[in-house]
């Protein structure tokens, strides 16, 4: 496959899944590690993620300019350290996981694991929640819970960023659309602080000169464009519609997943 056709498909992959709650590493992982597409580097995945948010950027410029302007009323300030505070727990606990000397998993089998497990508690956190009251305050002790889940979706590939983010949400009583809106918020800065500190190790240590520029801005371009029309859907579809059907998808996927590794 000419290499320019598969950094597309690859900028394509990273939009549809990068907010879905599905996993875009792990998507990424597997395409790559089942021989559908060419392995890219770390920094190749990482840094598209910064296309991506260009789209959420977009989406929420309304609400990020409420939150950013209104820093001096309460509710706007409340809601806006809840997001720096959730994000400085990511952040703190990231670099005590790199300075551990953690590294991204190559293996599908994990992945693999990873995916379907969060498919099945997202079923589960479904049954468990019906009928239940639900609110669209998130709560100090809910962003501190959902900063935590953020950091263990990067130490985990396969159980997604916005997957679990949105799933401990839900399961503080979080109603569907304030949950994926807070997910949403959080990775902002949190996956642009991730391609920022790729971009930086990689010069750090010479390894920038290796990597195809070109090729990286194309495939976050490709992102970008394809994550605002994901992000604009399931911030409607979230209005009438549970996450069941992404439970099992993930469920489906983890499994064939499973069995294609072998």
């Amino acid at each position: 496959m000419p290499d320019g056709i598969a950094v597309l498909l690859l900028g394509v992959i990273e939009g549809v899944t990068e907010f879905l709650p599905v996993s875009s590493t792990g998507h990424l992982l597997l395409a790559e590690n089942l021989h559908w597409l060419p392995q890219q580097s770390e920094l190749f995945n990482t840094v598209i993620q910064c296309g991506a948010v260009l789209a959420v950027l977009l989406v929420f410029w309304k609400r990020a300019g409420e939150l950013l302007r209104g820093w001096r009323e309460p509710a706007s300030r409340n809601d806006l350290l809840k997001l720096v505070v959730a994000f400085a727990i990511t952040a703190a606990g990231g670099l005590v996981v790199k300075k551990l000397g953690w590294a991204l998993t190559k293996e599908s089998t994990p992945v693999a694991w990873a995916t379907l497990i969060g498919g099945i508690l997202f079923i589960v956190v479904e049954a468990w929640l019906r009928g239940k009251p639900r609110h669209d305050q998130v709560s100090w002790p809910t962003a501190i819970a959902v900063g935590a889940a953020q950091l263990l979706a990067g130490v985990f590939p396969g159980a997604s960023r916005s997957g679990t983010t949105i799933l401990v949400a839900l399961l503080f009583g979080v109603s569907r659309p304030a949950a994926t809106e807070f997910s949403f918020l959080l990775g902002i800065p949190t996956l642009l602080a991730t391609g920022a500190f790729e971009i930086f190790s990689a010069f750090h240590h010479g390894t920038a000169a290796a990597e195809n520029w070109g090729h990286v801005a194309l495939a976050a371009a490709v992102a970008a464009v394809t994550a605002f029309v994901v992000v604009k859907w399931l911030l409607r579809y979230v209005q009438t519609h549970t996450f069941v059907a992404f439970g099992w998808y993930r469920i489906a996927l983890g499994a064939a997943i499973l069995i294609l590794a072998r």
